[in-house]
């Protein structure tokens, strides 16, 4: 495995590989865990050549104490990814990266961008795709891997893909899960104890919101949903959605010609959540 903190010796090194080789992109932000290495076997079994960046962007936080307290591990990170099929790691500073002007670029993803996270987080997904728009321009692979916890950020660089003109395929991977049910994140080890133990609830809750949606309306669910979380002691919940995957508008009522998600966002203490689950 071999570690590029610069653009232009990773990019010497891709290019001979290139002519012979696929290349499979796993784009992170460090703090690995299972949910990534499972991306990066996927990835495996689809290129020859993996490479996975680590990178904190901080165009993407919409506030300064989450980027502080967001986890560093790079040690830990890089004897993690000695341990599977990782061929090469990019991890640049935010120098190297945005020339000492880190500042986001401006994008139309035509909407996607205000549901849910963009309503909550502004400018967030401007953010997004500045760095991946950057790291697609530097790694140039030919498949990138994205987990589907952020199902919205998937969306939207598959349209960023699509507007842009990137010649990569963007692959949408499942959420990776603890074993008792909790969507696994970077942010999950600063948990406490009690609020550990409670996260779960929030995939149950999922869960049982996809059985409602069989027979109940979607304000009925959108209700019983936030009726759940007011009678629990340690997660608030944010909002909790019913959108239409094409537009991930919040959606009023049922289509039988359309593909709903349920999408949530919660928090315990001050460490964000998120999760989705598909409804039909």
């Amino acid at each position: 495995m071999k570690v590029f903190y610069k653009n232009k010796s990773l990019q010497e090194s891709l290019t001979n590989l290139k002519r012979s080789a696929s290349i499979g992109f796993i784009p992170t932000m460090g703090a690995l865990h299972k949910g990534h290495l499972s991306l990066i076997k996927k990835a495996s079994t689809e290129n020859k050549i993996i490479v996975v960046s680590i990178f904190v962007n901080p165009t993407q936080f919409d506030k300064k104490e989450d980027l502080i307290n967001y986890p560093k591990t790079l040690e830990n990170d890089l004897a993690l990814l000695r341990t599977v099929n990782c061929d090469i790691v990019f991890a640049p500073t935010v120098d190297e990266i945005y020339n000492g002007n880190a500042i986001a670029s401006h994008f139309d993803f035509d909407g996607l961008e205000f549901q849910m996270e963009g309503k909550h987080r502004k400018g967030h997904f401007d953010g997004v795709g500045t760095i991946v728009k950057r790291f697609f321009e530097i790694v140039k692979p030919h498949k990138a891997y994205f987990g589907e916890k952020d199902f919205q950020q998937l969306q939207i660089i598959k349209k960023l893909v699509d507007k842009h003109n990137i010649p990569v395929q963007i692959i949408g991977c499942k959420i990776f899960r603890e074993d008792d049910g909790l969507a696994m994140s970077s942010r999950n080890v600063r948990l406490t104890k009690v609020q550990r133990k409670e996260a779960p609830f929030i995939h149950k809750t999922l869960k049982k919101a996809k059985e409602k949606f069989k027979e109940y309306s979607i304000s009925e669910i959108v209700k019983w949903v936030e009726n759940e979380f007011e009678k629990n002691d340690v997660l608030n919940l944010e909002y909790f959605e019913i959108s239409n995957i094409k537009n991930l508008k919040s959606a009023k009522r049922k289509s039988k010609k359309a593909i709903y998600r349920g999408f949530i966002a919660v928090f315990a203490g001050n460490i964000r959540l998120i999760d989705n689950i598909a409804l039909n």
